[in-house]
């Protein structure tokens, strides 16, 4: 079905999951930490719209108060413990040094392609909507794990793993209509001690090492292995 030919909640559910994949890319291509986080925020902001027009369509309520929880950790309180955690560590101005970004931007383009790809079986089950979505949240994912692979910084490490968490929720709710609330508020709960866990471990961390650089924790590794 095109998109022109849906209601228009539903066109706007495919827009903001658009924009949850095009966050997904911000943040990939972002060097410095306060702007990933930052694209970070912006990515929970498009989900819990994303969220609440999923909730307006399908009368379920419970997905309101899902869409105010997903504002409330993943644009508001766990992007500001990150912002803190920043500046305790004087990290505010440094800048990541990227390796040809524009090989890095392509490989994420490929693994969109490769989500549609995988998605298409779907489609051919006359669910050409949900395969649309769930190709978005696969890519949401992959790219969240591209973003851990390649990148050098812990804390942007961090953020690739919350995004791929969001692409999974993105999955949960735009294809299925929400996860019953109990499991919802637990991932949410999950969500918020790993934020809190991590914030403490990179503290320390700074502390030991003064970096967060994972190829300055691999020689540090290989070292003491000699030694």
């Amino acid at each position: 079905m095109m998109l022109a030919h849906l209601p228009l909640l539903e066109q706007g559910i495919f827009v903001l999951a658009a924009l949850v994949l095009f966050t997904s890319f911000a943040l990939l291509a972002q060097t410095r930490l306060t702007a990933a986080i930052h694209s970070f925020a912006w990515q929970g902001i498009m989900v819990a719209l994303v969220t609440v027009l999923v909730a307006m369509v399908s009368h379920i309520h419970h997905l309101y108060l899902s869409a105010l929880l997903t504002f409330s950790l993943k644009s508001l309180l766990i992007p500001w413990m990150l912002h803190r955690l920043v500046r305790r560590l004087n990290m505010e101005r440094e800048v990541e040094m990227i390796s040809h970004p524009a090989i890095l931007l392509l490989t994420g383009a490929v693994l969109v392609i490769f989500s549609y790809w995988i998605a298409l079986p779907i489609e051919r089950l006359g669910l050409g909507n949900t395969r649309n979505i769930v190709a978005i949240s696969l890519s949401v994912v992959l790219l969240g794990l591209w973003m851990m692979v390649s990148r050098r910084q812990v804390i942007a490490q961090v953020l690739g793993f919350m995004s791929m968490e969001n692409g999974l929720f993105l999955a949960a709710v735009a294809s299925t209509k929400g996860m019953p609330l109990v499991v919802e508020l637990g991932v949410a709960f999950d969500v918020l001690v790993a934020a809190v866990l991590f914030g403490i471990f990179f503290f320390h961390i700074s502390e030991s090492i003064e970096s967060l650089d994972v190829d300055r924790l691999n020689r540090l590794s290989e070292r003491e292995e000699i030694s």
